[in-house]
């Protein structure tokens, strides 16, 4: 799978480490950054992830901040862009099954990475079952098309 990954500084130990995983997983990676310590505008690098899978350059995304919520909300203002912050097993599952999520955000200064490892494992392997979400994630789709008309 293509997966694109990026992180502000907080998120940058974090993201080196589920970078290398998702490479041992035998996905390909590409990092938008940060690409040190040094502290960046996290909106630039989550806008930028979330256009990559919009595009269709990327199939998924993983990005990390501090707390993981400036990521996602950044994230979804891309049009047709659905990320999820998931810390927990049964949100990231629910967030690809149940809404189709593209991607996922954590916060590195809310999990530790073995948890964020795990997580992210259970989040690769989950797919969108369609079913009763279906008309809920289009509902979702159409209110973005309206707020994109005004």
């Amino acid at each position: 799978m293509k997966i694109a990954i990026g992180c502000d500084e907080a998120g940058f130990e974090m993201k080196n480490i589920l970078k290398q995983l998702l490479i041992e997983e035998g996905h390909s990676v590409k990092d938008f950054g940060a690409f040190d310590l040094i502290p960046v505008l996290y909106p630039d690098i989550a806008y930028a992830v979330a256009q990559s899978v919009a595009s269709g350059a990327n199939e998924r995304a993983v990005l990390i901040c501090g707390t993981g919520i400036g990521m996602a909300i950044v994230a979804n203002k891309v049009a047709g862009i659905r990320a999820a912050q998931a810390h927990d097993h049964f949100s990231a599952e629910r967030a690809r099954m149940s809404n189709n999520a593209q991607i996922i955000t954590f916060g590195a200064r809310v999990i530790g990475i073995e948890l964020a490892k795990s997580i992210l494992k259970t989040w690769l392997k989950a797919e969108f079952v369609g079913g009763g979400s279906a008309p809920k994630v289009a509902l979702i789709a159409e209110y973005e098309q309206k707020g994109l008309k005004k």
